[in-house]
């Protein structure tokens, strides 16, 4: 391997902590058998998924966040206070505004921070990601906390066969810091959207064009629509290509990874890329089974996967990568550090 790191204007960052939260409720296949056509073999044979948690109910995404930052901040060792930005990327923000970020800010006591959400569907994670690592990079921040998570039951349709068997709620947090000398960290990236994909997979109702009505709820217009084969196609397409791109770029293969962490939307998504890439499949990261798609909470939630695995050390180079309603896609190489 001829690693290529590329040269940054002002330091380089990495991830110092992780922190993750799902809710305790769980739903099982078997549980969906009795709510709607559809059977354990049948979810299993295309999705891999076997159980997704369920956020209760009077609670909200910014709840996921906040645990999940929680456990972040102590797996770290510091106080909120010392947090200079939060990143929220998701979908099912608590409320139209404010930002779930703010949210999080006052529930944490990050007294002080700034912040704001990214909507980038399940690349919320990845997205909001690289907006943390220039922050550091450029040297405007030291500490900026990083979090992807969703409540997808939320805004599923437990009577559509096709949709109410993928998602699951669920999150997780990462707090970037400058790079140690002698450190690598983030590495590379590559984020791309495509819009001509906005009408394969989204949520119609509750926004200026569709304001939420009696209409709308009866058109059901407030329940993810997905159109499967469209969205599995360029999944499957772009997820390969991004993520072959990244490595070529910086001189590795598949082969010199230590593990690759994708987006969880379908098990035979993660393994046509981790083919492409010529990945070992004991190397890639798959927990699909016991979460399904918790859309910008699945890459972190796959890290601490990683590392309860023993498959994620410090001093692994690691790719993430994931594609999401937009359509969103995106990539990043790193070396993990902690």
């Amino acid at each position: 391997m001829s690693l290529t790191v590329r040269p940054v204007v002002g330091r380089r960052a990495k991830i110092t902590a992780l922190g993750t939260y799902v809710p305790p409720q769980v739903l099982t296949n078997q549980d969906l058998e009795k709510m709607v056509d559809t059977n354990d073999q049948w979810i299993m044979e295309r999705t891999g998924i076997r159980e997704r948690h369920v956020l209760a109910k009077g609670l909200g995404v910014s709840d996921i966040c906040t645990e999940a930052a929680k456990k972040c901040l102590a797996a770290r060792g510091i106080e909120a206070s010392e947090v200079e930005v939060i990143i929220v990327g998701t979908v099912t923000p608590d409320m139209m505004f404010p930002a779930t970020a703010c949210l999080v800010q006052d529930r944490i006591g990050a007294k002080g921070a700034w912040g704001f959400d990214v909507s980038a569907g399940c690349s919320g994670f990845m997205f909001a990601l690289q907006a943390g690592v220039k922050l550091v990079e450029s040297g405007a921040h030291k500490k900026v906390m990083v979090i992807g998570a969703d409540a997808n039951t939320r805004m599923t349709d437990y009577t559509d066969r096709t949709t109410c068997v993928l998602f699951g709620d669920g999150g997780g947090a990462v707090l970037i810091e400058p790079a140690e000398e002698g450190e690598i960290g983030f590495i590379d990236f590559e984020n791309e959207i495509d819009g001509s994909g906005a009408a394969s997979l989204n949520l119609k109702g509750g926004g200026s064009l569709n304001p939420s009505s009696h209409e709308t709820v009866d058109k059901k217009m407030h329940y993810i629509y997905q159109d499967g084969p469209a969205v599995y196609k360029f999944a499957v397409r772009k997820m390969a290509e991004t993520t072959a791109k990244v490595l070529e770029r910086n001189g590795v293969t598949g082969a010199d990874l230590a593990c690759f962490i994708p987006h969880q939307a379908n098990k035979r998504i993660i393994t046509a890329t981790a083919d492409r890439l010529g990945m070992d499949p004991e190397r890639v990261i798959i927990n699909i089974e016991k979460y399904g798609n918790t859309s910008a909470g699945t890459v972190p939630l796959a890290m601490e996967t990683a590392i309860e695995q023993g498959k994620l050390k410090k001093g692994d180079l690691v790719l993430l990568a994931a594609v999401g309603a937009g359509f969103t896609v995106g990539a990043t190489l790193l070396r993990w550090e902690i």
